[in-house]
Formats: structure tokens, C-alpha cells, sequence
């Protein structure tokens, strides 16, 4: 039987980076853009390069290097192979038994590369999907660890992140999470709050078709951090605080706030990180944004915005001319429902 599973990409809406701190966020899965993973029945176990992500085939040494400077080194096949070796270890600790049986794995994305959207982790997400599936371990491999094996696959590639983007492409929707150290520790995750899609606004994507790399921007950060730098450690601590801010803020559906809490999220991170740390082309995302009075802040570490007109149609009109000046593509977002069953809901840990 082939078995096929999308994952979305996600907007990481408030409180990120502070998930990877013990704070707290809020993200949404984005209708936009997905991953596509296909397994297929086979004698021998293969995993398929992707003929345009995993290109090993050149019309010349310039289309390679033009290649490598655009799209950068790697393709999916990784991420496919990290996945199915994080399963099976996983399984093996468990002691939860595999059925005899190969595969073949192969993949399709159209999420923009490099737009801090987690097109890596929607592959991997997908992946695990058709894996719980084809085994028939779903019901033995709670929800609320899935987006720890997904990161522990990318952990596999040194690939920096952290959970909210796994919990959210495994959950779908909107979600809320609380990372304390103390949930962290006790349960090994985090305690996920899914929460109605319909709370949330008209909101828009904004991104560069040449973006800068999403995965370099935690490092000075995370290590003054360790460090006890005051002034990190009270700065994230707000970034989390705002997370739980906007969840009643959506909840009350006061629009209004909701601009300040956005624009409060960049701003921090602003401070935190530094201008060269977080790059002049995804800066201007904001600003451009900013200008026609939308609130804006990063879906990720960079290369994409999510921005949001509390004036209703005429401010997007202003918006979508800004952009277009700027050289920015424009979309409005699209909220995929959750993805989790009755069953699944029902086993969640709840606060």
C-alpha cells in the first residue's frame, strides 16, 4: 500500500525564538506551502533524490556554484535518511516491534527555501507520518513526542531549532506551547494548547526570493544566554510573556493589542540579536510593513514576515503597493485546521 502525508509550513506567530529558552510561542500551520513525502512498497529500501532539490547533474561549473549560492548544499535525501534512523532507534528503546517490509521514500516541497517558513522540518514531519503508518505504530507513539523526534532528526544534520515548529507541523492549526523547564524536564515536552483558527485575523506573508539563511541566527544569543547575560535572560523572558499575552488577546479578539504585542515580539528580537545578526533584507521586510502603520515580525529566525492590517482593506492596498516597490512577494495567509484526531485531542496533557 502506498502511503502519502503532507506537512505545511508554519508561521511561528509570538513568542519565538523563547522556545528554544523555556519561554513560550504560538504558530499557526500556513495552508501556503508543504512538503510531500510518497513510501512506496519495495524489495530494497531506497531513498529517492528529488530531480530538481537534490540536483547532482549540471549544465556547466557555473550553474553548479549559481546553485550552491542560491539553494546551498543539501537537499531532502538527508533529512529522509535522519528521520528513518531516529524512528528505529526509537522504537528500539521502546521496544516497539516493526513489521518485516522495505520501502521507498521520496519527496516534493514548494516551501521558498531559506524563509525561516520550516521547509526541513515539513519533510521530516511528512516522513514520520508515512513511517507511523506503514509500520502501524501510530496509536504507540504518543502525539506529543513526535515533535521531538522530528527535532532530533535535524539535531541528527546540526540543524539549529527548536520544538515549536515540530509541535505545530505534527498538531496542525493553531497552537499554543509552554516549554518550562519544569514542564520540560518532568515530561520531556512541552503541554500544547490547541486553539480555533478563527481567532486569528486577516493576516500576510511577506517574503524575498533571495532571503537570508534561517539557521545562523540563535548562536551569540543562546550562548550569552547560557552565560546569564541579564539583560538575554530578561529580554526572552518578556519575548515568552508575550506568547501568553496574545493568547488572551485572540481569545478576547482584541485586534487592537494584538498590534502591539506583534511589533513588541520584533523588537525585542531587534535588540537582542543586533541588525548584522539578523540581516538588512529581512529588517526591511518589517520596515516596509511597518510604514503603511501594519504591525510585522519574523515568522522565523528571517526571510519571511507575517504582517497585519488592523485597518481592514485599504491599509492592504497600501501594503501590497509598498511590497511591490520593495521588490517583496506578497500573499495572504491561509490557516490549515488541525490535523489531530478525536483520539489524539482527547490524550492530550492539559493545563
Amino acid at each position: 500500500m502506498v502511503v502519502e502525508h503532507k506537512s505545511y509550513a508554519r508561521v511561528g506567530f509570538l513568542g519565538n525564538p523563547s522556545d528554544v529558552y523555556f519561554g513560550r510561542a504560538m504558530s499557526f500551520s500556513l495552508a501556503n506551502f508543504w512538503a510531500s513525502v510518497q513510501l512506496r512498497p519495495s524489495d530494497q529500501l531506497l531513498i529517492q533524490p528529488h530531480p530538481t532539490h537534490d540536483l547532482v547533474s549540471f549544465q556547466s561549473i557555473h550553474h553548479l556554484v549559481h546553485r550552491l549560492d542560491t539553494e546551498g548544499y543539501y537537499g531532502g535525501v538527508r533529512l529522509l535518511m535522519a528521520i528513518c534512523k531516529v524512528f528505529y532507534k526509537h522504537c528500539q528503546e521502546k521496544n516497539i516491534e516493526l513489521n518485516k517490509g522495505n520501502f521507498t521514500l521520496s519527496y516534493d516541497t514548494n516551501i521558498p527555501r531559506q524563509t525561516g517558513l520550516s521547509g526541513s522540518s515539513a519533510i521530516v514531519c511528512a516522513a514520520l507520518n508515512c513511517l507511523l503508518d506503514f509500520y502501524n505504530v501510530r496509536h504507540l507513539i504518543k502525539v506529543e513526542i513526535r515533535p521531538n523526534l522530528i527535532l532530533n532528526a535535524e539535531k541528527e544534520l546540526g540543524i539549529v531549532a527548536g520544538l515549536q515548529d515540530r509541535v505545530v507541523q505534527v498538531y496542525g492549526g493553531l497552537v499554543y506551547m509552554d516549554f518550562s523547564r519544569e514542564n520540560m524536564d518532568k515530561l520531556g515536552h512541552g503541554i500544547y494548547m490547541p486553539m480555533d483558527v478563527n481567532l486569528l485575523p486577516p493576516l500576510f506573508l511577506i517574503y524575498a526570493e533571495n532571503p537570508s539563511d534561517s539557521g545562523k541566527v540563535h548562536s551569540t544569543v543562546r550562548q550569552r544566554w547560557l552565560d546569564g547575560d541579564e539583560f538575554i535572560i530578561s529580554s526572552m523572558n518578556e519575548v515568552a510573556g508575550l506568547a501568553e499575552k496574545g493568547k488572551t488577546v485572540l481569545l478576547e479578539k482584541n485586534y487592537k493589542e494584538l498590534v502591539n504585542i506583534m511589533n513588541r515580539n520584533f523588537d525585542l528580537r531587534r535588540q537582542m540579536f543586533g541588525d548584522k545578526a539578523l540581516g538588512a533584507l529581512n529588517i526591511k521586510m518589517v520596515e516596509v510593513a511597518r510604514s503603511v502603520g501594519a504591525a510585522a515580525k519574523f515568522t522565523g529566525s528571517g526571510g519571511a514576515v507575517v504582517a497585519f492590517c488592523p485597518e481592514g482593506p485599504s491599509q492592504v492596498s497600501l501594503l501590497e503597493s509598498a511590497c511591490k516597490e520593495a521588490g517583496f512577494t506578497l500573499q495572504k495567509i491561509s490557516v490549515v485546521p488541525s490535523f489531530l484526531s478525536e483520539e489524539e485531542s482527547k490524550s492530550l496533557i492539559t493545563y
